[in-house]
């Protein structure tokens, strides 16, 4: 084998195709814009989004109002009605602690990524101690009435 018998090891670029160098290159004259109009000009055509003058679908969405706060917090909201039905339901003693792993073996939470926030709708029967981020002020009420106990955890 020869030096000149070797082929290359990648295809050969393909140059690109030079318009308006005569009719026989398949692209001369008109230089493929075709015969007059706006594409023929040179910075001719419409803008991207231009529909052809009919109102565009961005302008006929309505505005979106308001923000979006980034730095929002979502709770688990979980009520005292809840936690007096899974107390009730596992026969809990009264010393029991209801905390966040708790809550997430029982179903009352899907994860712990989330801050849990305990609210104080239904009525609580007897002592329940429970850890949560946040309580509202009537489930604070109601837990330390029935002789529970409240710890708020960071």
């Amino acid at each position: 084998m020869k030096q000149h018998e070797l082929n290359s090891p990648f295809d050969k670029k393909k140059s690109r195709k030079r318009v308006g160098r005569g009719d026989s290159s398949g692209s001369g004259t008109y230089s493929g814009r075709g015969i007059k109009g706006q594409n023929s000009r040179s910075g001719g055509g419409v803008r991207p989004n231009f529909e052809g003058g009919q109102l565009p679908k961005s302008k006929s969405m309505p505005k979106l109002r308001g923000f979006k706060n980034r730095w929002k917090k979502n709770y688990y909201l979980v009520n005292i009605r809840d936690l007096q039905n899974i107390k009730s339901l596992k026969s809990l003693d009264d010393s029991h602690i209801i905390d966040l792993e708790f809550m997430l073996n029982v179903g009352l939470v899907n994860d712990l990524d989330h801050p849990v926030k305990i609210l104080g709708d239904g009525d609580v029967n007897g002592p329940i101690n429970v850890e949560a981020h946040r309580f509202s002020s009537s489930a604070i009420k109601k837990i330390e009435s029935a002789g529970g106990k409240v710890k708020e955890i960071l």
